[in-house]
């Protein structure tokens, strides 16, 4: 049974990654690549190199990766090596086999916020499935063992440097509509990674934690912890309140507070997830 499961588990993983790619592909032929918008990391190279020499743009990401996989391996591991390869292979097959598929627009504008939002479901989709389309992330991977900047910073500093010869290449315009892409991309890879569901943590500094602690158990369902604390002036010991509640509950815990103390100190964060008993299940793992 735990072979079928690990089987089961692959299988998962392989169709979400080859879905992403999919998106991706379709994504980039009738937005990106018909309005002359560049992307970011290989994929903007590729697009670049597209325009100069005619290069077929799937190609020219399969064969760029091919020595950033062979450098990386030993720093990303088999598993994440075999997603990545599986992801740029998947990625190369579908931009051939969507080339000829028309524009939507010839807006640049709308391309550039559609074709970021299409992207970022498809590469939502591949990242929640432990997948990669390797390129850059490899590379910064690699350049981060050697230099002493963080991977976050080498890849801003390697897309920014993909996206202003893009901008020189075609025209300052164009980059500026990758910028709207890279952007529009970014946020929905977060939402598709984490939902839509956020949720509300709250920390409560009070003279009734008790009382407030028993009406969010019975009124609202949810979990409380209590931290030991020790004001820094007062030199006081507290107990502080802690419970997270859904956007909908917020209101009522408010109350809750108010009516119990209202000279209650009350902080409110937002939660992208939440995993556990009373929100969401674990999925995908």
């Amino acid at each position: 049974m735990t072979i079928l499961l690990k089987v089961w588990k692959v299988f998962k993983q392989s169709l979400g990654i080859l879905i992403g790619a999919v998106i991706v592909a379709t994504s980039i032929n009738i937005f990106i690549i018909s309005n002359k918008i560049a992307d970011g990391g290989i994929t903007g190279i590729a697009i670049i190199l597209h325009y100069l020499f005619r290069w077929d743009t799937g190609l020219a990401i399969f064969i760029i990766n091919i020595p950033l996989f062979m450098l990386g391996y030993k720093i990303i591991g088999r598993r994440m090596l075999l997603n990545s390869i599986l992801g740029v292979t998947a990625l190369s097959v579908s931009l051939k086999f969507t080339s000829q598929l028309p524009a939507v627009t010839d807006n640049q504008l709308l391309a550039s916020i559609f074709g970021g939002l299409v992207t970022g479901i498809g590469m939502g989709i591949i990242f929640r499935f432990h997948g990669s389309l390797g390129g850059t992330d490899i590379l910064a991977l690699i350049l981060t063992k050697r230099i002493s900047f963080s991977v976050g910073q080498i890849l801003l500093g390697m897309d920014a440097l993909i996206l202003l010869c893009a901008a020189i290449i075609f025209e300052p315009e164009m980059g500026m509509f990758a910028m709207i892409y890279a952007y529009t991309a970014a946020r929905v890879i977060d939402l598709v990674q984490v939902g839509l569901d956020y949720s509300k943590s709250v920390m409560v500094i009070t003279d009734k934690p008790e009382q407030i602690a028993e009406d969010i158990i019975l009124n609202l369902e949810r979990g409380v912890t209590y931290f030991q604390a020790e004001g820094a002036y007062s030199k006081q010991d507290k107990k502080v309140v802690y419970s997270i509640v859904n956007r909908t509950q917020l209101s009522q815990l408010k109350d809750i507070i108010h009516q119990h103390d209202p000279q209650a100190f009350v902080a409110i964060g937002e939660v992208a997830e939440v995993v556990g008993e009373g929100f969401s299940a674990w999925k995908g793992h």
